[in-house]
């Protein structure tokens, strides 16, 4: 009882914020409104097997299944929220939207099938500056509500890539072509594995991680992310 008034008093002079429009939340709200929540631009892509970022890798790469929970937009709020994931060290909010995103999964049946959540990963010299991975937190979100076992341990970046950003298509796959590879594959062998990032624009990025995981016997690769551009 004590801690709780104590935590209404600090709320009263360092209240926590939304982190999409700013508004004070209330008690049962964490880190997004209830209306931010509501009014976030739903892709609905875990509801149609061809929906637009599956067909991305069409003829790419071989993938089981693609989905990502909202829209991004410049100028958005989805967009200030991977802001404050990858550039403020909001990482738990990567994983609260991971662990919305998966009950929602959970309840509509698709993609409780994989076996393993494998993040994109940062080259070693980011990770140190950022201090964690986004796509990682993400997973674990995916985890916590689907039941399943993050691995960082397979995929790693073996060389820096410039960002994205302000890249065309052709460039961002140049940018990232031949730029991971696996080690201790055998953990991934004959396993359904659930790849994950934070955003897709081209899919290049996603693509040459599918393309490195894809080489092991028995894999099958799904995708999810937590914005479409």
């Amino acid at each position: 009882m004590k801690a709780g008034i104590f935590g209404d008093f600090l709320n009263l002079f360092f209240p926590t914020l939304c982190e999409a429009c700013k508004s004070v939340l209330v008690k049962q709200e964490r880190h997004i409104c209830t209306s931010c929540l509501y009014n976030l631009p739903k892709t609905n892509f875990h509801l149609d097997h061809n929906n637009s970022m599956a067909k991305l890798f069409w003829g790419r790469v071989n993938i089981d299944a693609a989905a990502a929970m909202y829209y991004f937009e410049s100028g958005s709020k989805c967009r200030k929220i991977l802001h404050q994931i990858k550039y403020r060290g909001k990482k738990e909010l990567a994983m609260f939207l991971g662990i919305i995103y998966g009950r929602e999964l959970f309840l509509c049946g698709r993609f409780t099938g994989i076996e393993m959540i494998i993040p994109v990963p940062l080259h070693p010299e980011r990770l140190k500056k950022r201090g964690f991975n986004q796509s990682e937190w993400f997973g674990r979100g995916l985890a916590r509500s689907l039941n399943k076992e993050v691995c960082s341990d397979v995929l790693v970046r073996c060389s820096g890539t410039e960002t994205q950003t302000s890249k065309s298509r052709t460039e961002r796959w140049d940018n990232v072509e031949k730029s991971f590879s696996l080690q201790n594959p055998e953990k991934i062998e004959n396993k359904h594995l659930l790849l994950v990032d934070d955003v897709v624009t081209t899919g290049a990025t996603l693509e040459s991680c599918a393309s490195a995981l894809i080489k092991p016997p028995g894999i099958t690769i799904s995708i999810l992310t937590i914005a479409f551009a």
